[in-house]
């Protein structure tokens, strides 16, 4: 898998991916401001060998969810808190832990922190299952325009 910053043309095809269900709430608008924020230098483009777009991590201020910014629950050094997203057609087909341990691997390259942090719907069963089996646990909860999230650490190997 390689990563590179988010361009032009993933970004407009990430605001198309559509999650079933319960899992929707994942969907992004397609405004203006969405797009400037996956250009902003702060996303990730996640392709596979044959450079198809199958996903996308994201990292720092924009990883975090507002309600968790307003409790400072995003605090501590040498943190780096990280959102992704796998493209809809992979989800649920056991290519989540593979997805994130890349994206673990590409992070601690990168930005070197000790520790990553995530907030994941609690709703989100599968991928907080995926987040255990990585080695994050649970810090702390919030309610957020009505969801419950999670937030989860990891301490980072090196």
């Amino acid at each position: 898998m390689n990563f590179h910053l988010m361009t032009m043309a993933e970004a407009q095809e990430i605001i198309k991916w559509k999650y079933p269900q319960e899992y929707s709430f994942y969907n992004f608008d397609d405004s203006a401001e969405t797009l400037q924020e996956l250009l902003d230098g702060t996303y990730y483009a996640a392709c596979d060998d044959e450079h198809q777009l199958i996903g996308f991590f994201c990292f720092g201020q924009n990883a975090q969810v507002s309600e968790g910014r307003k409790q400072n629950l995003y605090t501590g050094e040498k943190v780096l808190d990280i959102g992704l997203g796998l493209k809809p057609e992979w989800t649920g087909k056991g290519s989540g832990q593979s997805f994130l341990q890349a994206g673990i691997a590409f992070a601690r390259q990168q930005f070197k922190p000790e520790y990553l942090r995530l907030s994941v719907a609690a709703f989100n069963a599968r991928a907080m299952k995926v987040y255990a089996r990585a080695g994050f646990t649970e810090t702390s909860s919030f309610v957020n325009n009505g969801t419950a999230f999670n937030v989860m650490v990891m301490k980072v190997e090196k």
